[in-house]
């Protein structure tokens, strides 16, 4: 494989194809990573320095080296690592510098953050150059409606919770003009539960899974959450979201007096309008805390379904292993390992809830 080393203009400096064990992680709504393994030499350590990107024809996305170690070994001799993630990391250098009221699609609420905080806000200093926003048109996105209120939080770990709240990708990659172009996606549907696209299946029965472990956590699962917002004692406003009886009921209390009655403008919103706020952030907290289902498997790439071409990021595929446990699964990430045992795709595939699944569909 060809890695090519950019500088920060974008400019080609040089070819890395020789390395210990390389591995490169796309994801589905995070940002992805890379690591390079391999032995220390002067040139390499003048090509990899921090802040210039690796590109890899194999994805569209791109990576930014961040971190740099070498470690010193009499038997094994000098090795460096060099790791950093993918251009979606560049929005983790922003927060919400304002109070922003939200309400309206999940598109133009992320635009809105991102207009206000990285692309054009009012202090030129904190412009990220180069970025731009593409709007959707896929209704499964503009569907989507959202109220909330976001002061002083991470502006990456605010879109990302966003975009896994509502099973929806993001990415942030370069155009010709070497632009960093956010857009916004949701993957197609390949399992049994529809008829349109040609279905995706691994199985032992395709012989295309060569190893596979499956994951199941409840531990963490809250199904109903009580949001307290402003005020003190029994004058706090408070709302609910959720449900569940008996066992099944599973409750978390999330603190909210962030939220505040008065709108980015100065003005006193409505009750009705600060209860939605609260049970946004609610229903946020929620889908932090849910039932863990994962596959995860070494695929023989050149077996049945191949990847990027019958099945992308973010699609939902069928996957049933040797016991029999079957389940629609997002393909949340793929990881590309290679080192003196050969070439590995290892992708990641989170159980699909049907009632989750339902809101982008």
């Amino acid at each position: 494989m060809d890695l090519y080393v950019l500088d920060e203009e974008f400019n080609t400096l040089g070819l890395l194809d020789q390395f210990d064990s390389f591995i490169w992680t796309d994801r589905y709504n995070e940002a992805g990573d890379f690591e390079i393994y391999t032995a220390v030499t002067t040139d390499l350590l003048n090509l990899l320095k921090a802040d210039r990107y690796l590109w890899w024809g194999e994805t569209e996305h791109t990576m930014i080296i961040e971190q740099i170690t070498i470690d010193t070994d009499e038997d094994t001799g000098n090795m460096l690592t060099v790791t950093g993630r993918s251009l979606e990391s560049i929005l983790d250098r922003r927060i919400i510098w304002n109070q922003t009221d939200l309400n309206d699609t999940l598109p133009n609420c992320i635009k809105k953050l991102l207009n206000e905080n990285a692309i054009s806000p009012t202090d030129p200093n904190r412009k990220i150059p180069g970025l731009i926003f593409v709007d959707p048109t896929d209704t499964r996105l503009t569907s989507i409606q959202i109220e909330g209120q976001i002061t002083g939080d991470n502006l990456y770990n605010t879109i990302v919770t966003f975009c896994q709240t509502y099973n929806v990708g993001f990415k942030v990659t370069l155009d010709d003009e070497n632009q960093f172009v956010f857009s916004m996606y949701v993957g197609d549907d390949r399992s049994y539960s529809q008829d349109t696209l040609p279905y995706v299946v691994f199985s032992p029965d395709f012989e295309n899974v060569i190893n596979s472990n499956y994951f199941e956590n409840k531990s963490t699962l809250k199904n109903v959450a009580l949001v307290g917002g402003q005020g003190d004692g029994p004058d706090q406003k408070k709302a609910e979201v959720g449900s569940g009886v008996g066992l099944e009921r599973r409750e978390i209390w999330v603190e909210a007096q962030d939220i505040s009655n008065i709108n980015e403008t100065g003005g006193t919103i409505t009750d009705e309008e600060y209860t939605a706020k609260l049970k946004q952030r609610g229903e946020e907290t929620l889908a932090e805390n849910t039932i863990t289902k994962a596959f995860e498997g070494d695929l023989d790439a050149n077996q049945t379904f191949v990847y990027k071409k019958d099945f992308f990021i973010g699609d939902i595929v069928q996957i049933v292993n040797d016991y029999g446990i079957e389940a629609r699964s997002r393909v949340s990430e793929m990881v590309y390992s290679e080192d003196s045992d050969g070439v590995s795709y290892l992708p990641t595939f989170i159980v699909v809830d049907e009632e989750e699944e339902s809101e982008t569909e």
